[in-house]
């Protein structure tokens, strides 16, 4: 290639020759290749939904000239003919060249190529220009892609780092202005140098891809020793080059022990690469902690981000498909190095020093065991994901962490299983293998089942290639001074073997693997003073469950679990019924500041059985309150019907200045997802009755009955993303005074100029209705809410400050209405268009039926603050059915407000786009 840089216009002129050979026992008539920086081009890419599906709006609301593309494209063959060649549809960064001639194998074929790429911001992904003048380019020239199983290979860019490239020889003249330096991992020299540009020669073969970053000044260190150099800039200002480079020798000579020998000169450890995957976990605390030393913190980031680089650059797998191999070695690395360089180290680090903290079991657990912890919270929650699945498929929680963590501890446990060396030996012997030629899983497993004579197709069939979980506990144990005789369940069928523990006051007394044919069956083994038997002590196998692993073989109550305290948040302790505390404050007009003390037992994992219970004390009203949930969740793993939740919940308040409420609500939720995890589908079906006992007030003149009891039936159907959002709901409620249903549409889109429209459609109707009052009725600005669903700040109040937060529901109207309730039937459509920023103008129709009147028909208008969605929005009417109230008295009364305090709502906003 010749490639020449424009800094000023962001853009790279290329001309290139491509020399391919057919090496395939194929006839080829077209070449397909990856044309990844294209996938910045527009926002219908396959990148730019990916974007959308996780929630980012930056690529969609960026300006047109901070996005890539490939432009004046012209492909000749060596007869200076020019080929045709297309962008597939649903593939717009490939490119299909049609061949004048097939190619036979064994022969080849040189094309000739000029285009203009347009490097993109890196804000995006992290690759790509900034506002400093830093250049890293990634995926930005035209190469074949990788041929397997009679065909080339077509990926799209995801922003995954799997491109899969075939294999192939670079030989480059860059030609960049003088004021920039070019760092790469190529055999790079400087040819000439003039008033204007400097040119590099850089050189490499059998690569699938290489760095390249250009910087006005750079911060990269070169740090070499006898096997490679490495080059990096990884922040760490508190480290002098001596210290960097201790560390860096320690990992790069214990991976070419453990793996093999990187075969390129030179590597770049970059700090983008760490920020696109960096160690989660580590660094969660904040900086004025610093539960770890500076140099720990900087051989951790290199030692991953050294590896990641180390495997991506020299597997010749494919790094979609087989991904599970790249993280797998990466991950069993990791874990290999802490065990031998750093085995005392816990996850919190010097945090678990800490005195106050010892009683915490996050504090105490080893730094390796955090990756088992990482895979059980997607587990308990049913979203964990087949290993074996590619990576495009993986939701982003599991891509980033849980899977790729499982996969490392799956290895691990193969290592601990098959003993011997059998793993290590496997692995340096795949590695050589791939040196050779393009390699696979199927290459990976045939090796490993070479170094062992046990039968492994457990692992294959069940750890990798299914969602199967593995759960073991004891059924019986007997014991005698000699002996210890036990049975293990299967609890979820999965066929895996798992090691058995005897432990004295702590320390190990035996222990022994039991094999597949073993794990249903009762045996006898020596006790050698054991007074506890444990399955799967250190967890070398990923299991579902350690709570369930464990026997006593002293004491009266061989099964007691002692209860721990425990302050606010805890991870999981097998070995007590943790009951958590955690002072709360709730507040509302008639209770005022509403302090409390929550207990729960829920820990960072899910449980089949949680307790909430949360005792407070009324400041305004001067009495006891609360709310109370008992909640049992089983979760389905081969269905679509996914997940249930059984639970009963109360609570007491006041809803009035002198009037309280008791609610009790017995409750079943039935979740339902699409078979393709990352889909964004969701369905909900909830059957609840709620029990209402009011008190009456003198304040409020709803003539509502002071008890009353709900049959309730939902369905949600929801889909939402950046761009898109749909929801559909339905809603059925029976008692004895009335019948009702209901049913709710939302729309929202992005549109490609950044402006955004909302839709909300709103039917109901009484199927029948006894009652004398509208506190059931629908409502056309302000509901009721006399099934307590809602969090009203003031829920009686009909006049002031309180009267104004406003919750989209029913009729969706901010102005308040001199109809405000219809007894019969109502309709409303809800709009708001984007016009700058977050402000929006709104709009609401519709239509309202009471008994023994006519329809009426409703609308209003006026301005949307929509700060944050369904969080933090405002208000401001301008000309209703109450005329122009931009002009009335009082306006700041007519303003209406959305206001969301609790940080579980919160949070939710920010997790949407993991999970």
């Amino acid at each position: 290639m010749s490639v020449e840089l424009n800094s000023n216009n962001k853009t790279v002129a290329i001309e290139q020759e491509i020399t391919f050979f057919n090496q395939s026992n194929d006839t080829l008539s077209t070449i397909v290749l990856n044309d990844w920086n294209n996938a910045f081009s527009d926002k219908n890419t396959p990148l730019a939904k990916r974007f959308s599906d996780e929630f980012y709006r930056g690529f969609h609301l960026a300006k047109e000239e901070e996005r890539g593309s490939t432009k004046n494209v012209s492909i000749l063959d060596e007869n200076k003919e020019v080929l045709s060649w297309k962008r597939p549809d649903k593939n717009p960064d490939l490119i299909e060249v049609r061949l004048a001639e097939n190619l036979l194998p064994n022969q080849k074929i040189i094309l000739h190529l000029t285009y203009l790429t347009k490097i993109p911001s890196d804000k995006f992904t992290k690759y790509g220009y900034n506002t400093n003048g830093n250049i890293n380019l990634k995926n930005w020239f035209l190469t074949p892609t990788r041929y397997e199983d009679h065909d080339f290979i077509r990926y799209s860019n995801t922003n995954l780092d799997d491109i899969a490239n075939a294999y192939s020889g670079f030989e480059i003249d860059l030609k960049i202005p003088k004021n920039l330096e070019a760092i790469t991992d190529l055999k790079s020299s400087k040819i000439t140098t003039n008033e204007a540009f400097t040119t590099y020669k850089l050189s490499g073969n059998s690569r699938t891809n290489f760095g390249l970053i250009i910087e006005p000044k750079s911060y990269f260190e070169s740090f070499k020793n006898s096997t490679v150099e490495v080059l990096t800039n990884l922040k760490n200002n508190k480290l002098d080059a001596i210290q960097k480079a201790i560390v860096i020798d320690r990992v790069v000579n214990f991976t070419n022990d453990l793996i093999g020998k990187y075969p390129h000169e030179k590597i770049i450890v970059s700090q983008a690469d760490y920020e696109r995957n960096p160690f989660y976990g580590l660094n969660q605390l904040p900086a004025f902690i610093s539960p770890f030393s500076d140099e720990f913190l900087f051989e951790i980031k290199f030692l991953k981000t050294y590896l990641n680089e180390y495997l991506k650059t020299s597997l010749q797998l494919d790094p979609r498909k087989d991904n599970w191999i790249y993280d797998g070695l990466q991950v069993y690395a990791m874990m290999k190095y802490m065990d031998e360089n750093h085995p005392n180290t816990k996850m919190m680090g010097s945090v678990s020093n800490i005195r106050l903290l010892k009683s915490f079991n996050i504090a105490n657990i080893g730094f390796n065991d955090q990756y088992s912890y990482f895979y059980m919270l997607m587990a308990r929650k049913n979203l964990d994901q087949t290993l074996g699945d590619p990576k495009n498929t993986l939701i982003k929680f599991n891509e980033q962490i849980a899977s790729k963590y499982r996969s490392g501890l799956s290895i691990r446990f193969l290592d601990d299983y098959l003993q011997n060396g059998a793993v290590p030996k496997s692995i340096k012997q795949f590695y050589n293998q791939n040196q050779l030629k393009q390699v696979s899983r199927t290459d990976f497993e045939t090796i490993l089942k070479s170094n062992t004579d046990k039968d492994i197709n457990w692992f294959f069939n069940t750890i990798i290639n299914s969602r199967s979980i593995i759960d073991y506990k004891f059924s019986s144990v007997k014991k005698t001074n000699d002996s210890i005789t036990f049975s293990v369940i299967n609890r979820t069928g999965t066929p895996i073997p798992i090691p058995v523990y005897g432990t004295k006051k702590g320390a190990v007394v035996f222990k022994q693997w039991l094999d597949i044919e073993e794990c249903d069956s009762t045996f006898t083994i020596q006790r050698n003073g054991a007074d506890k038997i444990i399955l799967n002590l250190k967890n070398e196998v990923p299991e579902y469950n350690l709570r369930n692993n464990w026997k006593k073989l002293d004491g009266f109550f061989p099964n007691n679990r002692p209860v721990k305290f425990v302050f606010f948040k805890d991870l999981e302790d097998p070995y007590y019924n943790q009951v958590l505390y955690v002072p709360s404050i709730y507040y509302n007009l008639y209770d005022g500041i509403t302090p409390g003390l929550r207990l729960h037992n829920k820990t960072i994992l899910d449980k089949p059985f949680t307790f909430d219970i949360n005792p407070s004390y009324s400041t305004r009203s001067n009495n006891l309150s609360g709310i109370a949930s008992f909640v049992v969740n089983q979760n389905y793993r081969n269905s679509t019907l996914y997940n249930v939740k059984y639970s009963f919940s109360g609570s007491y308040f006041h809803y009035a200045q002198d009037a309280s409420y008791l609610r009790l609500n017995p409750m079943v939720q039935m979740r339902i997802r699409e078979p393709n995890f990352r889909d964004n589908r969701k369905q909900l079906i909830l059957l609840r009755q709620v029990i209402v006992n009011r008190e009456e007030s003198d304040f409020t003149m709803d003539n509502a009955p002071s008890r009353y009891s709900i049959f309730d039936a939902r369905y949600i159907n929801t889909k939402t993303e950046v761009t898109n959002h749909f929801n559909f709901s339905s809603d059925l409620q029976i008692s004895e005074k009335f019948g009702k249903i209901n049913g709710e549409i939302e729309y929202r889109k992005l549109f490609e100029n950044n402006r955004q429209i909302n839709l909300r459609f709103y039917a109901g109707s009484f199927l029948y209705n006894k009652t004398e009052s509208d506190f059931f009725s629908f409502a056309s600005d302000r509901p009721t809410d006399y099934l307590f669903d809602y969090n009203y700040f003031g829920r009686s109040e009909s006049t002031g400050f309180y009267s104004q937060q406003f919750i989209l529901a029913e009729g969706g109207f901010k102005s308040k209405m001199y109809t405000p309730y219809a007894n019969r039937w109502i309709t409303s459509l809800n709009a708001s268009v984007s016009i700058w920023n977050w402000i929006e103008v709104y709009g609401d129709i519709g239509f309202i039926k009471n008994k023994n009147q006519n329809e009426k028909f409703l609308y209003d208008s006026g301005i949307r603050l929509n700060l944050v969605t369904d969080y933090f929005e405002l208000y401001f009417p301008v000309y209703s059915n109450n005329g122009w109230e931009i002009a009335q008295n009082n306006y700041n009364e007519k303003v209406r407000f959305i206001v969301t305090f609790s940080p579980k709502t919160l949070i939710n906003l920010f997790n949407r786009k993991w999970f």
